[in-house]
């Protein structure tokens, strides 16, 4: 029996109603990215996706988001429990661990004592120290970089503490090495979600980001239901960024990858593979590559490329097997923005023994953890597992 959980990162369908607090009213990920290029998702609307809560729309321009007539899974609207719309928190509580107090988020700069602090205990300068979008960063400070040899330090309104290097002027072992000083650092009051390795080369003037880049998380705070599952022996695979986020906990086997194309290759491996358990996987390019640098043609892109790869994983699922489709947040692309934005999020369950359904809108991400917990006999209570197979 396998669970295939995959996250498309940043897939947004829509402003929760405390948006506005988040500066995020009127964010939509998938309704302006179709409204914006007319992407259509043939696997994911058959699958359900257009008939969730609040995604059906006719924009004025005379695009459409249609239900389908007859989707082929359970299909419900997530909203988020935890007072945040970062990575971290959005994967925490889909693997059942509500954040009490959010991850600190720094909204223009970092104090110059935790800047001081930071540079006394990683053993450099720093230059940037400001909220910023990563590519564009790298461009404006990339020749001060290689001047002086100093790393860029910058964040965003994501609870995050991002270093970046040229690889020439500092080497990849050395940058990982300031990231986990600086991950000792960022801890306590100042603790944020992730500190992350970002380094780039250059060429011909321009300043690249390569797949190198690593997430320094802090534990978990808590049990999730990876914990629990591991516990019982139950094997959980991790596949991108999940062992990262995770800090390895709960994980038997991670497979890193670079992107989607990575990403998704793994996924369609595993599906061929006999065994059991959880493969749990995080498809970051939406999220990296486009939402974050507004980039909607890239976007509608990005998720016609994991569209065209579902027909294959679902051909190799077994009796029991079911595969779940979410997000962790939304990254509107179409607005001013480059941050993360505060949005339900889809939650598409397909399998053969799943009898495809309205589950309306929940509140909760870890309503999936719950259902995993309850699948794999952990005796959670969970509210799809009922709807979907009755009470237990």
């Amino acid at each position: 029996m396998r669970t295939f959980l995959v996250v498309i990162d940043s897939f947004g369908i829509g402003a929760m109603p405390d948006a506005a607090k988040f500066g995020d009213e009127g964010s939509d990920t998938y309704s302006n990215i179709v409204e914006k290029t007319g992407v259509e998702l043939t696997e994911l609307i058959s699958l359900g996706l257009n008939n969730i809560d609040g995604v059906p729309k006719v924009f004025a321009n005379g695009k459409k988001i249609l239900p389908c007539p007859a989707p082929r899974a359970a299909y419900a609207r997530l909203a988020e429990k935890t007072n945040a719309k970062d990575t971290t928190a959005g994967h925490y509580e889909i693997a059942g661990l509500i954040l009490k107090q959010p991850f600190r988020v720094f909204p223009h700069a970092f104090p110059r004592e935790i800047v001081e602090k930071l540079e006394e205990k990683c053993g450099v300068h720093f230059i940037g120290n400001e909220v910023a979008s990563g590519t564009e960063i790298i461009q404006r400070l990339g020749n001060e970089h290689l001047r002086s040899g100093f790393p860029i330090l910058y964040t965003s309104q994501d609870s995050v503490l991002q270093i970046a290097a040229d690889v020439s002027v500092v080497p990849l072992a050395k940058l990982y090495q300031i990231c986990r000083t600086a991950r000792e650092v960022m801890t306590g009051e100042w603790a944020v979600g992730r500190v992350i390795a970002r380094p780039f080369i250059h060429k011909d003037g321009k300043f690249i980001r390569t797949e190198d880049r690593k997430d320094y998380a802090l534990e978990p705070p808590g049990v999730t239901v990876l914990d629990r599952l591991t516990e019982r022996g139950i094997r959980v695979i991790g596949v991108g960024k999940i062992a990262d986020i995770f800090c390895g906990r709960g994980i038997a086997e991670s497979i890193h990858t670079g992107n989607n194309e990575e990403g998704l290759g793994a996924l369609l491996r595993l599906s061929e593979s006999a065994g059991s358990g959880v493969i749990f996987a995080n498809l970051v390019d939406t999220d990296m590559l486009y939402g974050h640098r507004n980039d909607v043609n890239g976007y509608a892109a990005a998720l016609k490329e994991i569209d065209g790869h579902l027909p294959l994983l679902e051909k190799n699922l077994k009796e029991d097997d079911i595969l779940i489709i979410t997000a962790d947040h939304g990254c509107d692309p179409t607005t001013p923005s480059t941050d993360h934005s505060r949005e339900y999020v889809p939650l598409l369950l397909y399998g053969k023994s799943v009898k495809p359904q309205n589950l309306g809108t929940l509140t909760g991400f870890d309503h999936i953890a719950d259902f995993i917990a309850a699948r794999y006999g952990l005796d959670t209570k969970s509210v799809l597992f009922d709807k979907l197979y009755g009470e237990k």
